[in-house]
């Protein structure tokens, strides 16, 4: 067993590695649809806020989504750290501690602020970054389809494909 007093188990270090290489991994590439692409990074994000803690599900959203752009496409960077980074945290925070004995509702809550987080963040950012509104405006269908999608797979993932209940059950053999 080990001491958790004063820092993360080696568990949620090695989860937290692999869910932050993963959204690295998915922030790559995009899956093509009319008009533009949709990144899948957004299930990865949902998925380990519902399962990480606030502190962990920033360094698997934000910072991995930031990892991600710098490696491969470095304009939204920070725009990523800081809309993803957000998106997780909030998305973590309502899980635990919206309604305790209703956690399913709670990460739907969750999620569905995120998506709103993710969908205004990435407008503004483009906004800013392109300095033309107009841009943000064109990509706003796929950062909504990109959102609701990466909270209907991250929902479906932890609660009915049981990988929270299985991270629960890892987390107490420790």
């Amino acid at each position: 067993m080990e001491n958790k007093k004063h820092g993360f188990s080696t568990l949620e270090i090695t989860v937290t590695a692999v869910l932050m290489a993963m959204n690295v991994a998915l922030s790559s590439f995009g899956v093509p649809v009319p008009g533009g692409h949709m990144y899948l990074n957004d299930v990865v994000i949902c998925l380990a806020a519902i399962i990480l803690n606030p502190a962990l599900a920033f360094v698997v959203g934000g910072i991995g989504a930031f990892l991600g752009d710098l490696f491969f496409y470095p304009t939204p960077m920070f725009v990523s750290l800081v809309t993803h980074g957000l998106q997780a945290v909030v998305i973590s925070l309502c899980t635990r501690r919206l309604i305790k004995d209703k956690p399913l509702l709670s990460s739907l809550i969750g999620v569905i602020i995120g998506a709103v987080i993710m969908v205004v963040g990435y407008s503004l950012g483009r906004a800013f970054i392109y300095s033309t509104p107009e841009y943000a405006i064109v990509k706003l269908p796929f950062q909504i389809l990109q959102a609701v999608f990466g909270a209907v797979m991250g929902m479906l993932l932890c609660w009915k494909c049981g990988i929270r209940k299985l991270y629960i059950k890892l987390m107490s053999r420790q």
